[in-house]
Parts: C-alpha cells; structure tokens; sequence
C-alpha cells in the first residue's frame, strides 16, 4: 500500500488527481533512450493532437492510481514513464503516439486508462487504428442522411401513389364500398408512374469525409 505524500508534494498529487477526472484518456509510455529534443517533438505533436505530454515520479502516480481504484494500472508503473493527458480525441493521441514510436522505437506503449477502464498495448493499438472523432460523427452524420432523404420522398409519394392505385382500380371497375366514377362525376386524373414517384430513386451519395491530416 502507498504511502501519503509528504505535504510539500501534496500540490504534484492534486494535480495528478485533476488530470485523471479531467482527462478522456490516459496512454502510458516509457521514454527511456530517448534525447531531450525528441521529447519535445513529442510534447509538440501530442499537443497538436488534443494531448499533453507529462512527465511524473510513478510513486506519485501510483498513489493516485490506488486512490482512484485504478489498481490494474499500477503494474504498468515501472521505469521511465511518460504520461499522455487527452483532453478530446483518444484516437488522434493514440495515433499520434504510435507514429512517433515507429520513428522512434525507444518510446514504448505501456497502456492507458479509456474513460475509467484500463486497458493494455492492444487496445491502445487498436484505438489508434480508430478514425477521429470528426471523422466518425461525420460518418455517423452521412449514414443518417441518405435514410433520411429516402424517408422523406416516400412520405411526398404516398398521396401520388394512392391516386394512381384508386384510378387505376376505377378503371378496373372499382370493388366492393369503392364508388365507381360517373360521367356527373369528375374522374380521377390518370397518373403516370414517373409523377407518382413510384420508380426508385436512389439517394443523392454522401460524399465520403476526409480525415483530417
């Protein structure tokens, strides 16, 4: 069991607890190797990425850890460790985080936390492979419509397409409570199908959004 902090460092374990309640997600990495100036690039393009590079003792965070309940995480804990705040977008993070691993093969992917949940390399692996989070409301945004359009065509055809099927009943010489018309009468205007709006009509496509860079 961690001990508490003494009262000068109590300032580093409030700050560490507000990141953890704050934070959408949290990605570990070990940045043993690794020269001063890549770690800057590091910071710079997590930051670009909605994330925030930061460096803490594990005794602190460790604490804060057990505090939270997040004792799954403690056993990644060990070593150099780099913490990646995310502020918005986990996948952007993640994605940004993997790119510079692969160019610089010091930096190793430990875990995370995602929402409360904590999760190991494979699912920080598998969240970078995610499109952002623009890229899928957008998705989301595009598959709605095209149902949508649809919809809304069907529901301006029902009256056409009533007309057509009663005129074309009439001429069949109507049925059983169906009126048949009369010369007194003003017959049903014959509708063709192409003004019923009975032939399918595809949707309009969506065009498929582009990730941002």
């Amino acid at each position: 069991m961690e001990r508490s902090p003494r009262p000068k460092k109590v300032a580093t374990v409030d700050e560490l607890k507000e990141r953890f309640d704050s934070s959408s997600a949290i990605l570990l990495t070990e940045y043993r190797g690794l020269k001063v100036s890549q770690l800057e690039t590091l910071r710079r393009r997590l930051r670009a990425s909605g994330g925030e590079y930061k460096i803490f003792k594990n005794t602190f965070v460790r604490f804060v850890a057990n505090d939270k309940g997040l004792t799954d995480l403690v056993p990644l804990l060990e070593g150099p460790t780099g913490i990646a705040f995310v502020d918005t977008d986990a996948a952007e993070v993640a994605k940004a985080i993997r790119e510079f691993s692969r160019e610089n093969p010091a930096l190793i992917i430990k875990g995370g936390v995602l929402g409360e949940t904590v999760i190991g390399v494979d699912e920080v692996t598998a969240l970078a492979e995610l499109p952002s989070r623009d890229v899928l409301l957008a998705r989301i945004a595009g598959g709605l419509a095209a149902p949508m359009q649809k919809f809304a065509g069907l529901l301006k055809a029902v009256p056409q397409s009533f007309a057509y099927a009663l005129a074309a009943l009439i001429e069949k010489g109507g049925t059983a409570g169906v009126p048949v018309a009369t010369p007194t009468e003003k017959p049903v205007p014959e509708v063709t199908a192409e003004e019923s709006g009975s032939g399918e009509v595809s949707p309009p496509e969506v065009g498929e959004p582009q990730a941002e860079g």
